[in-house]
C-alpha cells in the first residue's frame, strides 16, 4: 500500500558539486529520501561516466550513485558560470562537495561565498584528511587511505593470526607439521606471505563510509537549522569516516595488540570458518569455534561433545589448538552432500551460518525478489540496468531509488529557467560562449 505521507526530505534542495563516490552517495542517500538533487557536471564530465560496464546510454557505476539526479553541467573556470551558480544557491538548503580544501573558495563557490548569499545554507565538504591539520592539502583515494588509517595493515595482521602460523610447529618434524598444519595454514602457506598481508580490499570503504558519515551530519544540521534558521559548513572527512566505523579499533588503542597474554575477541571476523560441502558450496560459520561462548555449539552441531574432554581443548589449551578443531570442521562439513543440510544441522546447534554468495547470486535469490533489494532503472535506450535499492523501509513514507541517470547538462535549461527564469534566448547565449554545456545521447 503506497504512503500518503508522501517522501521524508521532500521540499529539501540539494546542490551536488561532488564526483565520482564520497559526495554522490551522499547525494543518492538524500535524493532516496525525497530530496531534490541536482548534480553540477563539468564539461568533461563526471570520471564514473566513463566506467564500464555501460547500461544504455551512461555506465552502471554512474547509474548506482546518480539515478534521479538532476544535471546542469557549467564551465566554473568562467566568471558567468560562478555567478549563475551563487544564484542558484539563495533556492537550495544542501551544497555538497567533494574537492580539497580550498578548490571551491577559489573558484568563488566556497561556504563563505555561498553564506554569504544564502544564510540557511548547510554547506558540506567531503575531503581526505580533514579541512585542517597538516595533512589537509594531501590528494586522496580510498586504497591510500585504507593503508593509512590501519585497515590495510589491521586486516594481514588478523588473517594471519587466524590461519596460524608454521612457526607454532618448530619443534615438531617436518612430516608431522605438514600433517598437523589446518586447511588455512596449508592455503596461507601456498601465498607469498608480503603479498597476502598486502592484499587490498576490493570496495572503497573510505569513500563510501564519508558518504553516509555526510548524509548523517546533512540531516543533523538541517535538523538544527529549524531550530536557529541559519545553516553552517560540514568538514567530514573520510580518514576518520574510516577510524569511527573501525569496531575494533579500540583494541589497539587500548595496547591489546602488544599484549601476548591478551585471548583476541571471538566476534573478529577472520575468526569465522569457511567450509565446502560435496556440492562445491562454501559456507561461512559465524564465531571462533574455540571461544568458549562457541566451543559447545560446535561440539553440538558435530555430535563430537566428547572433544571437550580432551586435554588440547581445555580452557587454556583451546587457542593454541584452533588449527585441529579447523581440521575436524573442514572434515566434518566435506560429508555432507548438499549445503542446506549442513546449514539445517547448523541451524539446529544454533550457529549463525551463511552461504558465500557473489552479488550476482545475491541479486537472484528470492529474499531479493520479495525485499525488492535490487531495483531496475530505465538504462535510456529501451532496457534497464540493476543497482542496489536504498536500504530502509519506512511505514508511513516513500525512500528509494526513482528516476533515470541523466546525461550531462539534460536540465541545464529546465533547471535556469525553473529558479532563475532566465529565458531560452539568454541560455542559448550561455551555451554559444560555452557557460553551459551538455552531452545528450547519440541518436
Amino acid at each position: 500500500m503506497a504512503s500518503t505521507a508522501g517522501r521524508p526530505l521532500e521540499g529539501v534542495r540539494v546542490l551536488d558539486f561532488s564526483r565520482v563516490l564520497s559526495g554522490p552517495i551522499a547525494g543518492r542517500v538524500l535524493h532516496d529520501l525525497g530530496a531534490e538533487v541536482v548534480k553540477v557536471e563539468p564539461p568533461d564530465g563526471d570520471l564514473t561516466r566513463f566506467a564500464l560496464p555501460k547500461a544504455g546510454i551512461t555506465s552502471a557505476y554512474f547509474a548506482q550513485q546518480n539515478t534521479g539526479k538532476r544535471n546542469i553541467s557549467l564551465d566554473l573556470h568562467r566568471g558567468e558560470a560562478v555567478e549563475l551558480l551563487l544564484q542558484l544557491a539563495t533556492h537550495f538548503d544542501v551544497v555538497i562537495e567533494n574537492s580539497r580544501p580550498g578548490v571551491m573558495d577559489r573558484l568563488g563557490l566556497g561556504y563563505e561565498a555561498l553564506h554569504a548569499r544564502n544564510p540557511k545554507i548547510v554547506y558540506a565538504s567531503i575531503t581526505g584528511y580533514g579541512q585542517t591539520g597538516v595533512w589537509a592539502d594531501r590528494r586522496a583515494f580510498a586504497v591510500v587511505v585504507h593503508a593509512e588509517m590501519g585497515l590495510l595493515e589491521a586486516g594481514g595482521r588478523w588473517r594471519a593470526d587466524a590461519a596460524g602460523s608454521h612457526d607454532s610447529h618448530e619443534g615438531e618434524g617436518h612430516a608431522d607439521a605438514e600433517a598437523r598444519l589446518s586447511i588455512e595454514e596449508r592455503r596461507l602457506a601456498e601465498l607469498d606471505k608480503e603479498r597476502f598481508h598486502r592484499a587490498q580490499d576490493p570496495m572503497s570503504h573510505a569513500d563510501v563510509y564519508a558518504g553516509l558519515h555526510c548524509s548523517s551530519a546533512i540531516l543533523a544540521a538541517l535538523i538544527q537549522r529549524g531550530r536557529t534558521g541559519t545553516g553552517q559548513h560540514i568538514d567530514v572527512d573520510m580518514a576518520e569516516s574510516l577510524l569511527h566505523v573501525n569496531d575494533f579499533a579500540h583494541w589497539d588503542l587500548a595496547g591489546a595488540s602488544d599484549d601476548p597474554e591478551m585471548t583476541r575477541p571471538s566476534l573478529a571476523p577472520v575468526y569465522s570458518p569457511i567450509v565446502t560441502t560435496k556440492d562445491g558450496q562454501d559456507l561461512v560459520l559465524a564465531g571462533d569455534p574455540v571461544a568458549n561462548v562457541n566451543f559447545g555449539l560446535y561440539c553440538k552441531a558435530m555430535e563430537r561433545t566428547d572433544l571437550g574432554e580432551l586435554e588440547i581443548f581445555s580452557t587454556e589449551n583451546r587457542a593454541r589448538h584452533r588449527h585441529v578443531m579447523l581440521d575436524l570442521l573442514h572434515d566434518w562439513a566435506a560429508t555432507f552432500d548438499r549445503v542446506e543440510d549442513l546449514q539445517a544441522r547448523l541451524d539446529a546447534a544454533g550457529i549463525v551460518n551463511g552461504v558465500v554468495r557473489s552479488i550476482g547470486d545475491v541479486a537472484d535469490t528470492q529474499w531479493a525478489r520479495e525485499r525488492g533489494a535490487i531495483a531496475e532503472v530505465d538504462d535510456r535506450r529501451g532496457g534497464t540496468v540493476r543497482i542496489p535499492q536504498a536500504p530502509w523501509r519506512f511505514s508511513d513514507a516513500e525512500t528509494g531509488v526513482r528516476g533515470v541517470p541523466a546525461w550531462r547538462g539534460e536540465h541545464n535549461r529546465e533547471v535556469l529557467q525553473e529558479f532563475l527564469g532566465l529565458n531560452d534566448d539568454a541560455i542559448n547565449r550561455l551555451k554559444a560562449d560555452g557557460t553551459l554545456s551538455e552531452r545528450a545521447p547519440n541518436p
